[in-house]
C-alpha cells in the first residue's frame, strides 16, 4: 500500500516550492497541488524529480493522499485567495484536520479565520515564515499561531525545517492564539522596513555628503558587519555595493530610486496607531518608500526647490564612526518600538507572548537576523516585565555611548540637506521618551480651549478632569473624556 504523505502544500510559487524541498530534505513525505496543474507536473519533473514528493491534480486527490490528522499548508496570495481555498478545503476535511496559512496575511484575517475554521470542527494555524527564497529552502524563521491544539501535530515538521541556532535550537516555537503568529511576523517585517531605511540613509550620507564610491562604501559595510551591527541586512548591503554590472561599474548606481512595498510595513504602522504606540521610526520608513515612489514629481521639485549644497570638510574616519553609532542607536530604538507594539497587542488581544522566545526565533533564518537579537533575549530573561528595551542596562549603555555620534550625524545631515527621516525620528523618540515633562500640557489646554476636552492637573490626583471657560463665553459644559 502506498505510504500517505506527512503534509500537503498548495501553491508552488517560489516560497512554496522551496518549503516543500526543505520538508522533503528533513525526511518528510510531501504532497503538492497547484491551481495550474501544469506547475505540479513541471515541479515533479524538475526540482522535485527523484524526491519523496507526490503530486495531485485535484484537491480531492491531495487530501486523499495525506495521513490523519491531515495537515495542509496554503502558500497563496494573501486575502481573498486564502478565503476561497479554505472554503474549497472544508467540505473534504474531517474533525481535527489542520489548515495552515503560511503567507503574509494580515493578522485580523487570521483572527477571523481561526474562529471560522474551528467552528467547522477543524484546526487552523496562521504562521509567519521569514527568510525569503533561500530561507524557505535552507531554514526559515517560523512564527506559528492559531489553534493551539494543532501545534503538537505540526511542531515536528516546523521545527525540523526551521533555521537552527545555539547548538540546534530551532527558530520556531508557538507564538500564541488566533492571529498572534501573523502579528509577530508583521512586526518583524515592520522592523525590517526600519532596518533597511536606516541602512539606506547611511548609504546616502556616505554617497552624497562624504562623496564615497560604491567600493569605498562596500569596505565600510564589511567592517560594520564584523562588529555590533553584524546582521543579514548589513551583510547583503556589503555584497550589493561590491557587485558590478557587465560593464564593470557598480550595479547599484544603475537601479532606479523607487522602492516597492507589499503592505506589511503599512500594517505595522496602522496597528501602532490603533493601539496608541509611538512607532515613529517604522512609520517614517514606510513614508520614505511612498516618497521614493513619486519619482517624476521629485525630479521636477529638484529643479525648483532649493537647499544647502552638501559638503564635508571634517575628519571622515571620525564621522563614519559617528554614523555607525547613529545607525546602531536608531536600530535599538526600532526594536524597542516594535516590542512595545507587541506588548500592547498582547494586552489588547489577550495573547501570552514570549518576548525572549520571539527574539530567539528571529536570530536565524529571517531577514532581520543579527547578533543584536541575543541581547534582546537576555533583556527579557533578566526582566520579563521590562517596559521598554531602552531601560535594559545593556541597551541603555549602548545608547549612552552612541548618543554623541548619533546627534552629530543628525545635525550634519540637516545642515547639509540630506534626508534622514528614520535616524532623526529615532533620536526624537529617544529624547521624547527620556523627557520628564513634554509640552502636552499646552496641547491639552488648546484642546480644552476650542473643544472643552478637559485636562488633568499636576496638583490633583490622576483621573480627575477639569474644564476652564477660557473666553468667558463658553459656559461650564465639558466634552466627555476619552482617547481614541
Amino acid at each position: 500500500m502506498k505510504k500517505l504523505s506527512d503534509i500537503g502544500l498548495i501553491g508552488l510559487a517560489v516560497m512554496g516550492e522551496n518549503l516543500v524541498l526543505n520538508m522533503e530534505s528533513k525526511g518528510f513525505q510531501v504532497a503538492v497541488y497547484n491551481r495550474t496543474t501544469q506547475k505540479v507536473d513541471e515541479f515533479l519533473a524538475g526540482r522535485a524529480k527523484g524526491k519523496n514528493i507526490t503530486g495531485a491534480h485535484t484537491i480531492e486527490e491531495l487530501i486523499g493522499s495525506l495521513e490523519r490528522p491531515r495537515k495542509i499548508m496554503i502558500m497563496v496570495k494573501a486575502g481573498k485567495a486564502v478565503d476561497e481555498m479554505i472554503e474549497t478545503l472544508i467540505p473534504h476535511l474531517e474533525s481535527g484536520d489542520i489548515i495552515i496559512d503560511g503567507g503574509n496575511t494580515h493578522f485580523p484575517d487570521t483572527n477571523r479565520r481561526t474562529a471560522y475554521v474551528e467552528s467547522k470542527g477543524l484546526l487552523y494555524i496562521g504562521t509567519g515564515v521569514s527568510g525569503g527564497e533561500e530561507g524557505a529552502l535552507l531554514g526559515p524563521s517560523i512564527m506559528p499561531g492559531g489553534s493551539k491544539k494543532a501545534w503538537p501535530s505540526v511542531k515536528p515538521i516546523f521545527q525540523s525545517i526551521a533555521a537552527k541556532v545555539d547548538n540546534g535550537t530551532p527558530c520556531c516555537d508557538w507564538v500564541g492564539e488566533n492571529g498572534a503568529g501573523h502579528f509577530v511576523k508583521m512586526v518583524h517585517n515592520g522592523i525590517e522596513y526600519g532596518d533597511m531605511q536606516l541602512i539606506t540613509e547611511a548609504y546616502q550620507i556616505m554617497r552624497d555628503l562624504l562623496g564615497m564610491t560604491a567600493d569605498e562604501m562596500h569596505l565600510v559595510f564589511k567592517e560594520w558587519n564584523e562588529g555590533d551591527l553584524d546582521s543579514y541586512l548589513i551583510e547583503i548591503t556589503r555584497d550589493i555595493l561590491a557587485y558590478k554590472d557587465t560593464d564593470g561599474k557598480p550595479l547599484v548606481d544603475k537601479i532606479l530610486d523607487t522602492a516597492g512595498q507589499k503592505g506589511t510595513g503599512k500594517w505595522t504602522a496602522v496597528s501602532a496607531l490603533d493601539l496608541g504606540i509611538p512607532l515613529t521610526l517604522i512609520g517614517e520608513a514606510v513614508f520614505s518608500r511612498c516618497l521614493s515612489a513619486i519619482k517624476e514629481e521629485r525630479v521636477k521639485a529638484s529643479k525648483i526647490l532649493k537647499g544647502p549644497n552638501a559638503g564635508f570638510s571634517g575628519d571622515k574616519t571620525k564621522f563614519l564612526s559617528d554614523l555607525k553609532d547613529a545607525v546602531y542607536a536608531s536600530k535599538i530604538v526600532s526594536y524597542a518600538q516594535g516590542y512595545s507594539l507587541m506588548k500592547a497587542a498582547a494586552e489588547e488581544y489577550k495573547w501570552d507572548l514570549n518576548y525572549g522566545g520571539i527574539a530567539l526565533m528571529w536570530r536565524g533564518g529571517c531577514i532581520i537576523r543579527s547578533a543584536f537579537l541575543s541581547k534582546i533575549k537576555e533583556a527579557f530573561d533578566n526582566n520579563k516585565t521590562i517596559a521598554n528595551l531602552l531601560l535594559d542596562p545593556f541597551f541603555k549603555d549602548k545608547v549612552d555611548k552612541s548618543q554623541q555620534g548619533w546627534r552629530n550625524v543628525v545635525a550634519a545631515a540637516v545642515l547639509n540637506g540630506i534626508p534622514v527621516p528614520s535616524i532623526s525620528s529615532a533620536l526624537g523618540y529617544y529624547d521624547g521618551y527620556r523627557c520628564e515633562k513634554l509640552p502636552a500640557n499646552l496641547l491639552q489646554a488648546q484642546r480644552d480651549y476650542f473643544g472643552a476636552h478637559t485636562y488633568e492637573r499636576t496638583d490633583k490626583p490622576r483621573g480627575e478632569f477639569f474644564h476652564t471657560n477660557w473666553t468667558g463665553r463658553g459656559g461650564t459644559t465639558a466634552s466627555s473624556t476619552y482617547n481614541v
